[in-house]
């Protein structure tokens, strides 16, 4: 009895298939124009940021043990260096962010995020977000 019944939907399924159609891949003139989501703060998106960049390497605890760090030589910077953040000012912390590590003579597997430049208000909250782990 239970074949039966898979086989009635098999067979719906496969009548209705023809009339199923995939999504345009490209909007029409009647389509609303598509909005992509932004965080409501440059908080928001300086923890979307980190979380999606920063971590990969630093680790989501800023410690310098997200995934991609393995593979790095120099290991990322660890946050929590008391050393380190005493040695550092903020200009400079937010400096690497924008520019990388290659353009201030350090290691050049920090990428830099030249998409940040326009966005000193994110800059900032991601430089407090390495500040905080301190």
């Amino acid at each position: 009895m239970r074949s039966s019944h898979a086989l009635v939907a098999l067979a719906l399924c496969a009548l209705c298939a023809p009339s199923c159609k995939p999504p345009p891949s490209t909007p029409t003139s009647s389509d609303p124009p598509m909005q992509t989501a932004t965080p409501a703060t440059p908080d928001a998106e300086a923890r979307q940021i980190f979380a999606g960049r920063c971590a990969v390497c630093h680790g989501a605890t800023g410690i310098g043990d997200g995934a991609g760090a393995a593979a790095l030589n120099p290991r990322p910077r660890n946050f929590h260096d008391a050393t380190w953040q005493a040695s550092v000012t903020d200009a400079q912390i937010e400096n690497i962010i924008r520019v990388g590590g290659a353009a201030v003579g350090k290691s050049s597997a920090m990428p830099p995020n030249p998409d940040l430049v326009s966005k000193p208000e994110v800059v900032a909250a991601l430089r407090a977000m390495i500040r905080g782990f301190r």
